[in-house]
């Protein structure tokens, strides 16, 4: 099951605008917070791409005795540089924080911090391997997703760009799920099934809602 169609709001220039942004805020915050530093650079510093940095990122987080690290960036990685649309995405997930979200006031703290954006793109990931016929290989990334940040996207699930997932505790997307371009969501939302057994079960949520 195909992913909703991209928006052209984005493009390779605003993602590299974004990367410029969360740079600079990095290389600000690394001198203002020492004990900081070591992990600022690791993190974002010390990679030149937006793409290997959120790699790193994720693949530390989701880190398990099942799948290293190592494993799961050359997985993520290998999704986001087939699918250049999962980049885009991601960018435009972390720009909805920043401007929906009163509390966060750069781009660099959803990308480290709001788990909301983590699961996400890390369903990003799910979802690309799901439609490259990887299904069991996606559904232990939901599991571990699950695990990791309390959050429950199963990966045919269709999401699109812009999305804020507040908080983000317990949320439930389920198989046949539609989420359209800019939604909002709060902590605790479930996207459950009708109750029919097959086909066509799972809530449609539209543009803007």
């Amino acid at each position: 099951m195909a992913a909703p169609p991209e928006s052209p709001k984005s493009s390779a220039t605003e993602s590299g605008c974004i990367w410029t942004s969360i740079r600079k805020t990095a290389q600000q915050r690394a001198a203002c917070e020492p004990m900081l530093a070591s992990f600022l650079h690791a993190t974002i510093l010390n990679h030149d791409r937006f793409e290997d940095a959120v790699s790193y990122h994720l693949a530390a987080k989701l880190d398990s005795n099942t799948l290293c690290a190592m494993q799961l960036r050359e997985v993520i990685l290998h999704a986001m540089d087939s699918d250049p649309g999962i980049g885009r995405a991601v960018c435009d997930d972390i720009r909805a924080v920043q401007e929906r979200d009163p509390a966060i006031n750069c781009c660099l703290v959803p990308l480290l911090y709001v788990k909301g954006v983590h699961a996400l793109t890390s369903y990003r990931v799910a979802h690309w391997l799901w439609n490259q016929d990887r299904q069991f290989l996606a559904l232990h990334l939901q599991n571990r997703i699950s695990e990791v940040f309390a959050v429950d996207i199963h990966p045919a699930a269709r999401i699109g760009r812009g999305i804020l997932m507040d908080h983000a505790t317990s949320v439930v997307v389920g198989e046949t799920a539609v989420i359209e371009d800019d939604v909002s969501l709060l902590h605790e939302v479930t996207l459950g099934g009708t109750g029919k057994a097959t086909g066509d079960r799972h809530p449609k949520v539209r543009r803007g809602v």
